[in-house]
């Protein structure tokens, strides 16, 4: 298979879509997609093996005066003799078992599992015939992303992958400001090609100086290869693509997935953050963050496991399982999906928290897992006194919800109410399940036929009057939100 430039855009230029947003917001958002609802996300890769602070080791350890340059020097040794790239052979993956995390994200009630790709850093977690450094040729020997996508297909769970190459331009070009192992000559094919030595804005969508034609040509090949080598069914892009520099050659990138899968046959999904694509062309995703409202489009949200990193560290500050799952809850219920990250050890096992979360959360999902997937929101998204915060990076916190805090979605001929606290006294109260004094303008204007509880084999005896609707069981129990199903005529 040819992944050159010239060979891509010939692909493009005898399918159905075109380099242009104007034919890339023909694309619709596959119904598996708007199914699933929650997906797992994974970060690993040699960043894996120092497992210091978070997975921009790569960039801060050449840092001067940051902890992570610090801790390297103290730990390794001057850069100039042990490097970022020094940590390959030390990346070997032994206990990596793509078999057993299949089964794991099955168990947690992911229905899709999205493994990086190649992270800034630019080691490629796959076989590729454009750079020697990646996972088959060195570290592990092992093609992982091959490995992943066979394992977790078995199970019936969808696979896609996401790049964050863009970024790698500049992003270890610090490291040329001292006696360090990266230094010229640099030449496309090299680890630590071009590092860029001058750092943008992040916030600067016209920062300067632009890429090279020739990386951003390499950019295209890298995630056409990816493509064409494991026909992802979503392509999750990292930030910076935003840049002015690269948008004509997202374009053509993203044409050539959407054409590739016509091709195949394969519904195909971009996901991407800042505004990067042309609203319409790709799925919305908001990096560590969510809306406070419900919107009528469908979104996703990634965040992760843990608070301080996306990759696995020695000082992980881990969410709760339930935050995670009131997380969920909230995020379906605004029309949305949440992607999960996990950082694996470098050895290939998961930590001990990961496990007892992800457990946690499959546990709940297969008793409540039917007011989630494939479900659909309500009228209402929620209720209750306790506001979201909204954008991203704004999980930096847990919400604490009261027993009036509710996140509503809908299917399966009801109507789903997911008390993100369990009332302690058993009194339950849904307030937009009411009886109105004007019947123009009412919150609920149907007929229930069944009150009960997930989980719980009876019916309710409710009452709905303008207060909502109300019954009391103090045979409930959680320290988990529980869903009240209102099956209705």
């Amino acid at each position: 298979m040819s992944y050159s430039y010239d060979e891509i855009l010939k692909v493009n230029e005898k399918g159905p879509y075109k380099d242009s947003w104007d034919s890339l917001t023909g694309f619709e958002i596959p119904h598996w997609f708007s199914n699933a609802k929650f997906g797992i996300f994974i970060h690993w890769g040699i960043f894996s093996v120092p497992a210091f602070n978070n997975e921009w080791y790569s960039r801060n350890m050449y840092v001067k005066g940051s902890p992570e340059y610090e801790h390297h020097i103290k730990t390794y040794g001057p850069h100039k003799d042990f490097g970022y790239k020094d940590f390959i052979p030390m990346f070997k993956a032994e206990k990596f078992d793509p078999e057993y995390w299949a089964e794991v994200f099955a168990q947690a009630g992911a229905k899709y599992v999205v493994p990086v790709a190649e992270h800034h850093d630019g080691f490629q977690m796959y076989e590729s015939d454009l750079s020697s450094f990646n996972a088959k040729d060195m570290g592990p020997c092992r093609d992982v992303i091959g490995e992943l996508k066979k394992s977790i297909e078995k199970r019936g769970l969808v696979f896609g992958t996401s790049t964050h190459r863009a970024e790698h331009h500049w992003f270890m070009g610090v490291g040329k400001e001292f006696k360090s192992d990266i230094h010229e000559p640099l030449k496309k094919g090299d680890f630590y090609w071009p590092s860029e030595k001058t750092q943008p804005d992040f916030q600067d969508l016209h920062a300067k100086p632009h890429p090279s034609e020739e990386f951003l040509k390499d950019w295209v090949e890298r995630t056409c290869e990816i493509v064409d080598k494991y026909s992802p069914r979503v392509l999750y892009f990292d930030w910076w693509i935003q840049h002015e520099a690269y948008k004509p050659y997202l374009r053509t990138i993203a044409a050539y997935y959407y054409n590739r899968g016509v091709q195949r046959d394969y519904p195909a999904a971009i996901c991407y953050k800042h505004d990067a694509c042309a609203f319409g062309s790709a799925i919305v995703d908001v990096e560590r963050g969510k809306f406070a409202e419900a919107k009528p489009y469908h979104w996703q949200t990634d965040t992760a496991i843990a608070r301080n990193s996306w990759c696995y560290t020695t000082s992980l500050e881990y969410k709760t399982s339930n935050e995670i799952i009131c997380y969920l809850a909230d995020v379906v219920a605004k029309n949305g999906n949440l992607l999960l990250n996990v950082g694996p050890k470098a050895d290939g096992t998961f930590a001990g928290e990961d496990m007892s979360i992800l457990l946690d959360i499959g546990e709940w999902l297969n008793v409540n897992g039917e007011a989630i997937y494939d479900s659909k929101p309500w009228r209402y998204a929620e209720e209750g006194p306790t506001k979201e915060n909204e954008g991203q990076f704004s999980d930096g916190s847990a919400t604490e919800y009261t027993p009036e805090d509710i996140r509503f979605t809908s299917g399966h001929g009801a109507i789903y109410a997911i008390m993100l606290k369990c009332p302690a006294d058993g009194r339950f109260k849904i307030r937009s399940v009411s009886k109105s004094a004007d019947p123009t303008k009412p919150a609920f204007h149907g007929i229930v036929k069944r009150v009960s509880v997930l989980g719980y084999d009876k019916d309710e005896e409710f009452e709905i009057n303008g207060e909502g609707l109300t019954f009391t069981d103090k045979g409930i129990r959680s320290k988990f939100p529980v869903t009240v199903k209102i099956e209705t005529e």
